[in-house]
């Protein structure tokens, strides 16, 4: 049925959407009240006048165009469907809409009529229904900042997993790319002097490599301000570039043209005001960057740079802290014609950088050996420089050739370093070895420190010598000694307690027994062999235990 000339116009000027008709000359023969809401015009003003009024300028020649070629064919790109355009407001600025356009075929059931009632659209061609897209366009944007912020919190978590910075440099690129749908990626770090970004890495999709990208970078560098990189370093936000091949500021269009890359942006990775590195993210679609896509990475750059800078201070710190460690370590243990020597050290509770534990063997002039072995109450700076002292002071007062003197020389230093802070305390075992043709003897002093275990050649194992105080806690001590026979055969092993409080995940210790079932078990092992049993024991009693581990040293002298 035909549609009635009184019932379309009431209809259409009841509808909260704007309605607008044009004719063949694409100019306005009718437009509903709600263009007054939405666009800030009045109905009667528009008619007559060309609908490129209410669009922006920019929009107009590519309109005229696509409307000439809809009349000469009757098909348009827009017709029929519905599509997000911005709308020029009477007081200049733009409005997001939703544009759905129609043909109007004169004498169709359902179309309008033309000229039945006054104010009826006469010589309509086409009509248009635009619909406020401001709250649409605000929930997608809001969405996909969600999904950008999410992205980019699975990058900041799976760079947490990575050991160092080198690790998490590695990681970012292919995690930036699949968690914000780019195809390929590379990263520029400044050189040591910071005069250029250099190339650092690349990554492209496994089935879809970027030959010439990667060819174009080789021995490339950007200064300050040039090419993509540059320009991210200087203006340290991102930077977009949506078409790769014909934008002069890209310097790499070639590649990007036989890569078939189209849309590029570069963030900053910033701690603060230093730049940690520039990442470039590439699309093979040419894609529009949202703005919240690039405040985005802009918020990412900097997060991921405190992050990638901690890694790195933390890499330092761990360098610096096994340098220190070493250097309160032998760097080997010498050669002693008829005697063997082997010793395991291993660090306590993860995060504790520098442990207390020591141990030396050096020469005496007289043809014998002095051995110490040592523990440090606390980790840290401050044990590292109490172990230090320890050590050094042995060695210079070893030339006396009596390890309880050695002992006293030892407290009294430490008693003089004692500051305002917490007690330090050391405890220690020191002997001197003296070579013979018929075995070893060893004279050993003890300052609060675990006995010695003597291995005979039937296994038997026994303690030696007699425990002191600590050292670093009383000016006066005095430390014995005692005289061991170690004939051919016998084996003696020092430790410290990080051996034998060792605890499973229940909280029972290795303890004294368990290291001497296992000298036992290994009676007929040498020195290496003992030693290394020793520590393969003591770790499997810490595997997966809940107790932090103290730092663990064994010194065996196998005669």
């Amino acid at each position: 049925m035909p549609t009635s000339g009184i019932a379309a116009p009431a209809l259409l000027e009841a509808l909260p959407d704007v309605i607008l008709v044009a004719d063949a000359a694409g100019n306005v023969v009718y437009a509903n009240p709600a263009v007054r809401s939405l666009l800030g015009h009045e109905p009667a003003d528009l008619r007559g006048r060309s609908l490129d009024v209410l669009m922006p300028e920019r929009f107009r020649t590519a309109h005229n165009r696509g409307y000439s070629r809809f009349l000469a064919t009757g098909v348009g790109t827009l017709v029929g469907a519905t599509t997000q355009v911005p709308a020029l407001h009477a007081n200049g600025s733009e409005v997001a809409v939703e544009l759905t356009l129609s043909r109007l075929d004169g004498g169709r059931e359902g179309a309008l009529p033309a000229g039945d009632v006054e104010g009826a659209p006469a010589g309509g061609v086409v009509v248009a229904a635009l619909r406020d897209a401001s709250t649409t366009i605000r929930l997608e944007r809001q969405i996909e900042v969600a999904r950008y912020l999410t992205a980019t919190l699975r990058v900041t978590a799976a760079l947490t997993e990575a050991a160092d910075a080198d690790v998490a440099f590695e990681q970012l690129l292919p995690t930036l790319c699949a968690e914000l749908d780019w195809d390929a990626a590379t990263l520029w770090q400044p050189e040591g002097c910071g005069g250029r970004l250099i190339h650092a890495g690349t990554w492209s999709a496994p089935d879809a490599p970027v030959p010439a990208l990667e060819a174009g970078i080789r021995g490339r560098a950007f200064s300050r301000g040039e090419g993509l990189p540059g320009l991210a370093w200087q203006r340290r936000e991102p930077v977009v570039i949506e078409d790769l091949g014909s934008d002069p500021r890209f310097l790499r269009g070639d590649a990007a043209r036989s890569d078939d890359l189209r849309t590029a942006v570069a963030f900053p990775v910033l701690r603060g005001d230093d730049l940690l590195a520039v990442c470039e993210l590439f699309s093979r679609e040419q894609r529009p960057v949202p703005p919240e896509l690039v405040d985005v990475l802009a918020s990412a750059g900097r997060q991921i740079g405190q992050f990638l800078a901690r890694l790195r201070a933390e890499s330092e710190v761990r360098g610096l802290a096994d340098t220190l460690q070493r250097s309160l370590l032998p760097s080997h243990l010498p050669a002693i014609p008829g005697i063997q020597l082997a010793a395991r050290y291993r660090a306590g509770a993860e995060g504790v950088f520098v442990g207390g534990d020591t141990y030396d063997v050096m020469p005496l002039p007289d043809g014998r050996w002095m051995v110490l072995i040592a523990d440090v109450c606390g980790t840290g700076a401050e044990a590292a420089a109490m172990t230090a002292l320890t050590r050094h002071t042995a060695r210079a007062a070893s030339s006396t050739g009596n390890p309880a003197e050695v002992l006293c020389a030892v407290n009294t230093a430490l008693l003089h370093e004692q500051g305002s802070g917490p007690l330090r305390f050391v405890t220690a075992c020191c002997l001197v070895l003296q070579p013979g043709p018929g075995g070893t003897t060893a004279r050993v002093a003890l300052a609060g420190h675990p006995p010695p275990l003597r291995r005979d050649t039937a296994g038997a194992v026994t303690e030696v010598g007699l425990v002191g105080r600590p050292l670093g806690i009383d000016p006066d001590v005095v430390y014995e000694q005692v005289d061991v026979a170690l004939p051919h055969g016998t084996t003696m092993v020092l430790y410290t307690d990080g051996v034998t409080e060792a605890r499973d995940d229940a909280g029972v210790q290795f303890g004294e027994a368990g290291l001497i079932d296992v000298l036992r078990r290994t009676a007929a092992l040498p020195a290496d062999a003992t030693v290394e049993a020793v520590s393969a024991a003591v770790e499997r009693q810490v595997s997966g235990s809940r107790y932090a581990a103290d730092d663990q040293a064994v010194l065996a002298i196998g005669c």
